[in-house]
Protein backbone atom coordinates (compact mmCIF):
# COMPACT_ATOMS: atom_id res chain seq x y z
CA UNK A 1 0.00 0.00 0.00
CA UNK A 2 1.46 3.02 -1.05
CA UNK A 3 1.91 6.13 1.57
CA UNK A 4 -1.39 8.12 0.41
CA UNK A 5 -3.28 5.04 0.81
CA UNK A 6 -2.22 4.41 4.49
CA UNK A 7 -3.24 8.23 5.22
CA UNK A 8 -6.60 7.36 3.56
CA UNK A 9 -6.72 4.55 5.13
CA UNK A 10 -6.12 6.56 8.50
CA UNK A 11 -9.02 8.60 7.88
CA UNK A 12 -11.91 6.36 6.89
CA UNK A 13 -10.51 3.02 8.64
CA UNK A 14 -10.75 -0.75 7.13
CA UNK A 15 -14.05 -0.36 5.86
CA UNK A 16 -13.57 2.55 3.83
CA UNK A 17 -10.85 1.51 1.92
CA UNK A 18 -11.04 -1.72 -0.67
CA UNK A 19 -7.88 -2.36 -2.94
CA UNK A 20 -6.38 -5.72 -5.03
CA UNK A 21 -9.55 -8.02 -5.82
CA UNK A 22 -12.01 -6.12 -3.42
CA UNK A 23 -11.84 -3.49 -6.41
CA UNK A 24 -11.25 -5.92 -9.64
CA UNK A 25 -14.13 -7.95 -8.40
CA UNK A 26 -16.37 -5.00 -8.34
CA UNK A 27 -18.35 -4.71 -11.65
CA UNK A 28 -17.72 -1.08 -13.61
CA UNK A 29 -21.35 -1.26 -15.77
CA UNK A 30 -24.50 -2.14 -15.21
CA UNK A 31 -24.77 -5.23 -17.04
CA UNK A 32 -21.40 -6.34 -15.16
CA UNK A 33 -19.59 -6.77 -18.45
CA UNK A 34 -16.36 -4.79 -17.10
CA UNK A 35 -14.56 -4.74 -13.83
CA UNK A 36 -13.71 -1.49 -11.88
CA UNK A 37 -9.61 -0.44 -12.86
CA UNK A 38 -9.03 1.66 -10.21
CA UNK A 39 -6.01 1.10 -8.10
CA UNK A 40 -8.16 1.68 -4.89
CA UNK A 41 -11.65 2.52 -3.85
CA UNK A 42 -12.63 4.68 -0.88
CA UNK A 43 -15.91 4.49 1.21
CA UNK A 44 -15.72 7.57 3.33
CA UNK A 45 -18.47 7.74 5.93
CA UNK A 46 -19.49 11.21 6.15
CA UNK A 47 -19.02 14.59 4.36
CA UNK A 48 -15.74 15.46 6.94
CA UNK A 49 -14.24 11.89 6.11
CA UNK A 50 -14.76 12.66 1.89
CA UNK A 51 -13.05 16.50 2.90
CA UNK A 52 -10.07 15.20 4.50
CA UNK A 53 -9.18 12.56 1.58
CA UNK A 54 -9.87 15.09 -0.78
CA UNK A 55 -7.00 17.09 0.69
CA UNK A 56 -4.77 14.19 0.60
CA UNK A 57 -5.44 13.77 -3.30
CA UNK A 58 -5.29 17.59 -3.99
CA UNK A 59 -2.16 17.54 -2.43
CA UNK A 60 -0.61 14.58 -3.71
CA UNK A 61 -2.11 15.36 -7.20
CA UNK A 62 -4.19 11.96 -7.11
CA UNK A 63 -7.50 11.51 -9.77
CA UNK A 64 -10.31 10.50 -8.19
CA UNK A 65 -13.45 9.30 -9.74
CA UNK A 66 -16.70 9.23 -8.54
CA UNK A 67 -19.60 6.45 -8.49
CA UNK A 68 -23.18 6.07 -7.48
CA UNK A 69 -25.22 3.15 -8.23
CA UNK A 70 -23.77 2.22 -11.34
CA UNK A 71 -26.46 2.42 -13.62
CA UNK A 72 -25.02 5.02 -15.76
CA UNK A 73 -24.98 4.68 -19.26
CA UNK A 74 -22.31 6.81 -21.13
CA UNK A 75 -19.06 5.69 -19.33
CA UNK A 76 -19.34 8.90 -16.59
CA UNK A 77 -17.42 6.36 -14.01
CA UNK A 78 -14.98 4.77 -16.07
CA UNK A 79 -11.31 4.54 -14.24
CA UNK A 80 -8.11 3.82 -15.28
CA UNK A 81 -5.40 1.73 -12.96
CA UNK A 82 -4.02 4.71 -11.55
CA UNK A 83 -7.26 6.51 -10.51
CA UNK A 84 -8.98 6.22 -7.14
CA UNK A 85 -12.84 5.45 -6.99
CA UNK A 86 -14.88 7.21 -4.47
CA UNK A 87 -18.31 5.57 -3.72
CA UNK A 88 -20.33 7.10 -1.51
CA UNK A 89 -22.56 3.53 -0.71
CA UNK A 90 -21.74 4.18 3.08
CA UNK A 91 -23.42 7.70 3.23
CA UNK A 92 -26.93 6.13 2.26
CA UNK A 93 -29.16 7.18 5.43
CA UNK A 94 -32.07 9.23 5.54
CA UNK A 95 -31.50 12.03 8.04
CA UNK A 96 -34.69 13.70 8.12
CA UNK A 97 -38.32 13.47 6.80
CA UNK A 98 -40.44 17.49 7.08
CA UNK A 99 -43.93 16.09 6.17
CA UNK A 100 -44.94 19.98 6.99
CA UNK A 101 -42.47 21.60 4.77
CA UNK A 102 -42.27 18.02 2.29
CA UNK A 103 -38.63 17.91 2.50
CA UNK A 104 -36.50 14.94 2.66
CA UNK A 105 -32.47 15.33 3.76
CA UNK A 106 -30.71 12.36 2.36
CA UNK A 107 -26.89 11.12 1.87
CA UNK A 108 -25.89 10.81 -1.59
CA UNK A 109 -25.46 7.29 -1.05
CA UNK A 110 -29.36 6.86 -0.78
CA UNK A 111 -31.05 4.49 -2.86
CA UNK A 112 -33.58 6.17 -5.10
CA UNK A 113 -36.33 4.00 -4.12
CA UNK A 114 -35.06 4.17 -0.38
CA UNK A 115 -36.17 7.64 -0.13
CA UNK A 116 -39.19 6.74 -2.06
CA UNK A 117 -40.54 4.63 0.08
CA UNK A 118 -39.49 6.77 3.43
CA UNK A 119 -40.95 9.80 1.95
CA UNK A 120 -44.56 7.14 1.52
CA UNK A 121 -44.83 6.53 5.37
CA UNK A 122 -45.36 9.85 5.21
CA UNK A 123 -48.25 10.63 3.13
CA UNK A 124 -45.68 12.20 0.34
CA UNK A 125 -43.82 10.68 -2.85
CA UNK A 126 -40.25 11.75 -4.26
CA UNK A 127 -41.38 11.94 -7.94
CA UNK A 128 -38.32 10.97 -9.76
CA UNK A 129 -38.53 8.12 -10.95
CA UNK A 130 -36.69 5.47 -13.54
CA UNK A 131 -36.37 1.82 -13.88
CA UNK A 132 -32.90 1.41 -12.25
CA UNK A 133 -34.41 2.86 -8.71
CA UNK A 134 -33.21 0.04 -6.55
CA UNK A 135 -29.83 0.66 -7.50
CA UNK A 136 -29.34 4.29 -8.92
CA UNK A 137 -28.80 6.58 -5.83
CA UNK A 138 -29.47 9.77 -5.23
CA UNK A 139 -26.28 11.33 -5.95
CA UNK A 140 -25.94 9.33 -9.09
CA UNK A 141 -28.98 11.05 -9.96
CA UNK A 142 -27.98 14.61 -9.03
CA UNK A 143 -24.86 14.34 -10.96
CA UNK A 144 -27.01 14.00 -14.12
CA UNK A 145 -29.90 15.82 -13.62
CA UNK A 146 -31.45 12.43 -14.30
CA UNK A 147 -35.33 12.17 -15.18
CA UNK A 148 -37.25 9.10 -16.11
CA UNK A 149 -40.93 8.25 -16.52
CA UNK A 150 -42.77 11.01 -14.41
CA UNK A 151 -41.30 14.25 -16.09
CA UNK A 152 -43.84 15.30 -17.67
CA UNK A 153 -45.56 16.07 -14.51
CA UNK A 154 -42.84 16.49 -11.94
CA UNK A 155 -39.64 17.57 -13.98
CA UNK A 156 -35.89 15.88 -13.69
CA UNK A 157 -33.77 15.51 -10.48
CA UNK A 158 -32.88 19.43 -10.64
CA UNK A 159 -36.58 20.12 -10.04
CA UNK A 160 -36.63 18.10 -6.88
CA UNK A 161 -33.31 19.27 -5.24
CA UNK A 162 -33.52 21.92 -2.83
CA UNK A 163 -29.93 21.82 -1.38
CA UNK A 164 -26.90 20.18 -1.56
CA UNK A 165 -23.29 19.84 0.40
CA UNK A 166 -20.61 19.24 -2.18
CA UNK A 167 -16.99 18.52 -1.29
CA UNK A 168 -14.42 20.11 -3.96
CA UNK A 169 -11.71 19.28 -5.45
CA UNK A 170 -9.30 20.48 -2.72
CA UNK A 171 -11.24 19.22 -0.13
CA UNK A 172 -13.36 22.53 0.64
CA UNK A 173 -16.89 21.65 1.77
CA UNK A 174 -20.07 23.64 -0.02
CA UNK A 175 -22.60 23.41 2.78
CA UNK A 176 -25.86 24.81 1.06
CA UNK A 177 -28.00 22.62 2.19
CA UNK A 178 -31.11 24.79 1.84
CA UNK A 179 -34.85 23.85 2.37
CA UNK A 180 -36.24 26.89 1.13
CA UNK A 181 -38.37 26.94 -2.35
CA UNK A 182 -38.16 30.81 -2.66
CA UNK A 183 -34.25 31.31 -2.12
CA UNK A 184 -33.19 34.22 -4.52
CA UNK A 185 -29.80 35.03 -2.43
CA UNK A 186 -27.63 35.49 -5.22
CA UNK A 187 -26.27 32.63 -7.46
CA UNK A 188 -28.22 29.00 -6.53
CA UNK A 189 -24.75 27.15 -6.80
CA UNK A 190 -26.37 24.12 -6.39
CA UNK A 191 -27.13 23.96 -9.87
CA UNK A 192 -23.42 24.20 -10.64
CA UNK A 193 -23.22 20.47 -9.68
CA UNK A 194 -26.43 18.97 -10.56
CA UNK A 195 -25.58 17.49 -14.21
CA UNK A 196 -21.73 18.16 -13.99
CA UNK A 197 -21.19 14.32 -13.24
CA UNK A 198 -18.98 14.92 -10.44
CA UNK A 199 -16.50 16.68 -12.61
CA UNK A 200 -16.59 20.18 -10.20
CA UNK A 201 -17.09 18.34 -7.01
CA UNK A 202 -18.64 15.45 -5.02
CA UNK A 203 -22.31 15.75 -3.50
CA UNK A 204 -22.50 14.16 -0.31
CA UNK A 205 -26.02 15.03 1.42
CA UNK A 206 -29.37 16.49 -0.49
CA UNK A 207 -32.26 18.13 0.80
CA UNK A 208 -35.22 16.65 -1.67
CA UNK A 209 -38.28 18.18 -2.62
CA UNK A 210 -41.39 16.01 -1.74
CA UNK A 211 -44.84 15.81 -3.06
CA UNK A 212 -47.96 14.90 -1.88
CA UNK A 213 -48.46 11.29 -2.71
CA UNK A 214 -51.40 10.87 -5.03
CA UNK A 215 -55.29 9.58 -4.10
CA UNK A 216 -55.45 7.98 -7.00
CA UNK A 217 -53.86 6.60 -9.58
CA UNK A 218 -55.43 5.38 -13.45
CA UNK A 219 -53.43 3.63 -15.81
CA UNK A 220 -54.39 2.53 -19.34
CA UNK A 221 -52.39 0.94 -22.43
CA UNK A 222 -53.41 2.68 -25.25
CA UNK A 223 -52.54 1.16 -29.26
CA UNK A 224 -52.45 3.71 -32.31
CA UNK A 225 -51.94 3.71 -35.34
CA UNK A 226 -50.23 6.45 -36.45
CA UNK A 227 -48.41 9.57 -34.74
CA UNK A 228 -50.55 11.97 -35.41
CA UNK A 229 -52.64 9.98 -33.29
CA UNK A 230 -50.28 9.71 -30.64
CA UNK A 231 -50.19 13.58 -30.76
CA UNK A 232 -53.53 14.30 -30.43
CA UNK A 233 -53.65 11.82 -27.57
CA UNK A 234 -50.65 13.72 -25.89
CA UNK A 235 -52.73 16.84 -26.46
CA UNK A 236 -56.19 15.57 -25.75
CA UNK A 237 -55.01 14.13 -22.23
CA UNK A 238 -53.06 16.94 -21.27
CA UNK A 239 -56.48 19.51 -21.46
CA UNK A 240 -59.06 16.93 -19.96
CA UNK A 241 -56.21 15.01 -17.30
CA UNK A 242 -54.51 19.06 -16.49
CA UNK A 243 -51.38 18.63 -14.21
CA UNK A 244 -52.64 14.97 -13.14
CA UNK A 245 -50.99 13.45 -16.76
CA UNK A 246 -48.44 11.70 -14.38
CA UNK A 247 -46.40 9.97 -17.52
CA UNK A 248 -46.75 9.55 -21.27
CA UNK A 249 -44.60 6.73 -22.34
CA UNK A 250 -44.28 5.71 -25.88
CA UNK A 251 -43.09 2.62 -27.19
CA UNK A 252 -42.78 2.17 -31.39
CA UNK A 253 -44.07 -1.34 -32.84
CA UNK A 254 -40.45 -2.42 -32.99
CA UNK A 255 -40.34 -2.34 -28.84
CA UNK A 256 -43.75 -3.62 -27.74
CA UNK A 257 -43.78 -6.88 -30.32
CA UNK A 258 -40.27 -7.87 -29.26
CA UNK A 259 -40.20 -7.60 -26.08
CA UNK A 260 -43.77 -7.68 -24.50
CA UNK A 261 -44.94 -10.58 -27.13
CA UNK A 262 -41.56 -11.77 -28.68
CA UNK A 263 -39.68 -12.53 -24.86
CA UNK A 264 -42.40 -14.79 -23.41
CA UNK A 265 -41.51 -12.68 -20.00
CA UNK A 266 -44.87 -10.94 -20.68
CA UNK A 267 -48.56 -11.81 -21.09
CA UNK A 268 -49.24 -9.21 -23.63
CA UNK A 269 -52.15 -6.58 -22.63
CA UNK A 270 -52.84 -5.59 -26.29
CA UNK A 271 -51.79 -7.74 -29.24
CA UNK A 272 -49.48 -6.43 -32.25
CA UNK A 273 -49.75 -4.88 -35.13
CA UNK A 274 -50.20 -1.19 -34.35
CA UNK A 275 -47.84 1.37 -34.68
CA UNK A 276 -47.26 2.58 -31.23
CA UNK A 277 -48.19 1.62 -27.57
CA UNK A 278 -48.64 4.48 -25.35
CA UNK A 279 -48.74 4.02 -21.49
CA UNK A 280 -50.36 6.83 -20.23
CA UNK A 281 -51.25 7.51 -16.70
CA UNK A 282 -53.36 9.95 -14.25
CA UNK A 283 -52.11 10.71 -10.57
CA UNK A 284 -54.69 12.15 -8.91
CA UNK A 285 -56.77 13.49 -5.78
CA UNK A 286 -60.33 12.69 -5.94
CA UNK A 287 -60.83 8.53 -5.90
CA UNK A 288 -64.41 9.11 -7.29
CA UNK A 289 -64.05 11.39 -10.01
CA UNK A 290 -60.23 10.59 -11.43
CA UNK A 291 -61.02 7.18 -12.94
CA UNK A 292 -64.55 7.98 -14.49
CA UNK A 293 -62.76 10.90 -16.08
CA UNK A 294 -59.81 8.77 -17.14
CA UNK A 295 -62.07 6.07 -18.34
CA UNK A 296 -64.24 8.62 -20.64
CA UNK A 297 -61.06 10.23 -22.17
CA UNK A 298 -60.15 6.56 -23.17
CA UNK A 299 -63.64 6.15 -24.49
CA UNK A 300 -63.92 9.23 -26.51
CA UNK A 301 -60.56 8.62 -28.18
CA UNK A 302 -61.63 5.18 -29.28
CA UNK A 303 -64.74 6.15 -30.50
CA UNK A 304 -63.21 8.77 -32.49
CA UNK A 305 -60.65 6.42 -34.15
CA UNK A 306 -58.02 8.32 -32.42
CA UNK A 307 -57.00 5.04 -30.65
CA UNK A 308 -57.01 1.87 -32.09
CA UNK A 309 -57.37 -0.49 -28.31
CA UNK A 310 -56.72 0.19 -24.68
CA UNK A 311 -56.53 -1.56 -22.20
CA UNK A 312 -57.10 0.07 -18.31
CA UNK A 313 -55.66 -1.37 -15.63
CA UNK A 314 -58.16 -2.71 -13.32
CA UNK A 315 -55.75 -3.24 -9.98
CA UNK A 316 -52.32 -1.73 -8.92
CA UNK A 317 -50.57 -4.89 -9.99
CA UNK A 318 -52.02 -5.11 -13.80
CA UNK A 319 -50.88 -1.15 -13.28
CA UNK A 320 -47.61 -2.93 -12.56
CA UNK A 321 -47.91 -5.41 -15.37
CA UNK A 322 -48.02 -2.91 -18.03
CA UNK A 323 -44.85 -0.52 -16.15
CA UNK A 324 -42.95 -3.94 -16.48
CA UNK A 325 -43.36 -4.13 -20.33
CA UNK A 326 -41.88 -0.66 -20.43
CA UNK A 327 -38.83 -1.15 -17.57
CA UNK A 328 -37.60 -4.54 -19.20
CA UNK A 329 -34.28 -3.25 -20.05
CA UNK A 330 -32.33 -6.73 -19.34
CA UNK A 331 -35.32 -8.15 -22.35
CA UNK A 332 -34.32 -5.01 -24.41
CA UNK A 333 -30.99 -5.39 -24.10
CA UNK A 334 -31.06 -9.05 -24.82
CA UNK A 335 -32.68 -8.81 -27.88
CA UNK A 336 -31.41 -5.53 -29.31
CA UNK A 337 -27.67 -6.44 -28.30
CA UNK A 338 -25.10 -5.64 -30.05
CA UNK A 339 -25.95 -2.42 -30.44
CA UNK A 340 -25.61 1.24 -29.84
CA UNK A 341 -28.08 2.75 -26.55
CA UNK A 342 -28.97 6.37 -27.48
CA UNK A 343 -31.17 8.77 -24.91
CA UNK A 344 -32.25 11.95 -26.82
CA UNK A 345 -34.30 14.69 -26.80
CA UNK A 346 -36.09 16.41 -29.66
CA UNK A 347 -39.36 18.43 -30.64
CA UNK A 348 -42.15 16.42 -30.18
CA UNK A 349 -43.54 17.35 -33.73
CA UNK A 350 -40.08 16.14 -35.26
CA UNK A 351 -39.97 12.88 -33.70
CA UNK A 352 -42.30 10.83 -36.50
CA UNK A 353 -39.99 12.65 -39.15
CA UNK A 354 -37.01 11.94 -37.50
CA UNK A 355 -37.43 8.56 -36.83
CA UNK A 356 -38.67 7.52 -40.28
CA UNK A 357 -35.39 9.06 -41.74
CA UNK A 358 -33.37 7.23 -39.36
CA UNK A 359 -34.80 4.13 -40.25
CA UNK A 360 -34.16 4.39 -43.76
CA UNK A 361 -31.00 6.09 -43.59
CA UNK A 362 -29.70 3.14 -41.26
CA UNK A 363 -31.18 0.63 -43.66
CA UNK A 364 -29.15 2.17 -46.13
CA UNK A 365 -26.09 2.34 -44.54
CA UNK A 366 -26.05 -0.42 -42.35
CA UNK A 367 -28.05 -3.34 -44.12
CA UNK A 368 -30.37 -5.91 -43.69
CA UNK A 369 -29.14 -6.94 -40.01
CA UNK A 370 -29.72 -3.50 -38.92
CA UNK A 371 -31.97 -3.57 -35.84
CA UNK A 372 -33.25 -0.32 -34.27
CA UNK A 373 -35.44 -0.25 -31.04
CA UNK A 374 -37.34 3.45 -30.06
CA UNK A 375 -39.21 3.74 -27.33
CA UNK A 376 -39.20 6.85 -24.59
CA UNK A 377 -40.90 9.01 -22.63
CA UNK A 378 -42.54 11.32 -25.06
CA UNK A 379 -44.46 13.70 -23.01
CA UNK A 380 -40.94 15.72 -22.16
CA UNK A 381 -39.87 15.01 -25.62
CA UNK A 382 -36.96 12.04 -24.94
CA UNK A 383 -36.66 9.17 -26.87
CA UNK A 384 -34.29 6.14 -26.09
CA UNK A 385 -33.19 4.55 -29.44
CA UNK A 386 -31.15 1.29 -30.12
CA UNK A 387 -29.79 1.24 -32.77
CA UNK A 388 -27.30 -2.08 -34.21
CA UNK A 389 -25.83 -4.15 -36.84
CA UNK A 390 -23.40 -6.56 -37.74
CA UNK A 391 -20.69 -7.37 -38.10
CA UNK A 392 -20.67 -4.69 -34.62
CA UNK A 393 -17.16 -2.89 -34.43
CA UNK A 394 -15.32 0.75 -33.47
CA UNK A 395 -15.84 1.89 -36.95
CA UNK A 396 -20.10 0.43 -36.94
CA UNK A 397 -20.16 2.33 -33.76
CA UNK A 398 -19.20 5.81 -35.25
CA UNK A 399 -20.91 5.17 -37.74
CA UNK A 400 -24.29 4.60 -35.67
CA UNK A 401 -23.72 7.74 -33.86
CA UNK A 402 -23.52 10.04 -36.96
CA UNK A 403 -26.69 8.83 -38.11
CA UNK A 404 -28.54 9.11 -34.94
CA UNK A 405 -26.73 12.24 -33.52
CA UNK A 406 -25.95 14.62 -36.57
CA UNK A 407 -29.49 15.45 -37.41
CA UNK A 408 -30.72 16.76 -34.27
CA UNK A 409 -29.09 19.71 -34.67
CA UNK A 410 -31.40 20.96 -37.42
CA UNK A 411 -34.13 20.20 -35.47
CA UNK A 412 -33.25 21.96 -32.00
CA UNK A 413 -32.42 18.37 -30.16
CA UNK A 414 -29.96 17.51 -27.96
CA UNK A 415 -27.69 14.35 -27.85
CA UNK A 416 -28.30 13.94 -24.17
CA UNK A 417 -31.82 14.09 -22.88
CA UNK A 418 -31.18 12.60 -19.05
CA UNK A 419 -27.88 10.18 -19.16
CA UNK A 420 -25.12 12.62 -19.23
CA UNK A 421 -22.32 13.13 -21.15
CA UNK A 422 -19.75 10.68 -19.99
CA UNK A 423 -17.24 9.45 -22.10
CA UNK A 424 -19.57 8.31 -24.82
CA UNK A 425 -20.57 11.49 -25.78
CA UNK A 426 -17.96 13.91 -25.29
CA UNK A 427 -17.09 13.78 -29.40
CA UNK A 428 -20.53 14.68 -30.53
CA UNK A 429 -21.38 18.07 -27.74
CA UNK A 430 -20.78 20.29 -29.96
CA UNK A 431 -23.96 19.25 -31.69
CA UNK A 432 -25.97 20.57 -28.90
CA UNK A 433 -23.99 23.05 -26.90
CA UNK A 434 -22.22 26.63 -28.77
CA UNK A 435 -18.60 27.18 -28.69
CA UNK A 436 -19.55 29.90 -26.22
CA UNK A 437 -21.25 27.30 -24.20
CA UNK A 438 -18.16 24.93 -24.04
CA UNK A 439 -15.70 27.77 -23.62
CA UNK A 440 -17.95 29.01 -20.11
CA UNK A 441 -18.13 25.61 -18.89
CA UNK A 442 -14.13 24.95 -19.56
CA UNK A 443 -13.37 28.48 -17.55
CA UNK A 444 -15.93 26.85 -14.46
CA UNK A 445 -13.37 23.63 -14.83
CA UNK A 446 -10.25 25.21 -15.10
CA UNK A 447 -11.51 27.62 -11.66
CA UNK A 448 -13.47 24.50 -9.69
CA UNK A 449 -10.48 22.04 -10.46
CA UNK A 450 -6.97 23.19 -12.01
CA UNK A 451 -5.23 20.64 -11.49
CA UNK A 452 -8.24 18.28 -13.59
CA UNK A 453 -8.44 15.68 -10.59
CA UNK A 454 -11.98 15.57 -10.71
CA UNK A 455 -13.04 12.59 -12.86
CA UNK A 456 -10.75 13.69 -15.89
CA UNK A 457 -11.86 13.61 -19.07
CA UNK A 458 -15.83 13.03 -18.58
CA UNK A 459 -18.12 15.92 -20.30
CA UNK A 460 -16.04 17.85 -21.99
CA UNK A 461 -14.19 17.28 -24.96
Amino acid sequence: MTDLLERIADIVGPQGLLTGEDVSGRAADFMGLTRVQAKAIVRPASTEELSAVMKLCHAAGQVVVPAGGNTGLVQGNVCTPDDIQISLERMRGIEEVDPVGRTMTVGAGCPVQAAQEAALEYGLIFPVDWGARGSATIGGGISTNAGGNSVVRYGMMRDSVLGLEVVLADGTVISAMNHLIKNNAAYDLKHLFIGSEGTLGIVTRAVLKLQPAPLSTSTALVALDSFDAVQTLFVEAGKRLGPGLTAFEVMWANYYEPIAIGTGRHTPPLPGGHGFYVIVELSGTDPDGDPPRFEALLADLIEREVAADAVLAASQTQAAQIWAIRDDIEALFHYAMPSVTFDVSLPIRTMDGYVTALEASARAALGETMKLVVFGHMGDGNLHILLGAQPFDAGMKHRIEELVFTPLQALGGSISAEHGIGLEKRQWLHLSRSPEELALMRTLKAAMDPLGLLNPGKVLP
